[in-house]
């Protein structure tokens, strides 16, 4: 079982960096890069809030689960 983060979907439809969205949450935009490339172990959900705020969605848009 895996969790994984569509960040690179929701920046596209954003039409936002990598580096704006790491400003406006409060990260690197080397830890963000680890979120956005599924080397996370784990999400804060202040991290996962923050995300949602700054791309103005839900945290469903943003986590799927991947069957093994």
């Amino acid at each position: 079982m895996a969790i994984e983060l569509d960040i690179d979907v929701m920046l596209a439809r954003r039409k936002m960096s990598v580096g704006e969205l790491a400003l406006r949450v409060g990260i690197t935009p080397a830890n963000l890069a680890v979120l956005k490339n599924g080397r996370a172990k784990a999400v804060r959900f202040t991290t996962l809030d923050a995300l949602c705020v700054a791309l103005d969605c839900q945290p469903g848009e943003l986590l799927r689960h991947v069957p093994d």
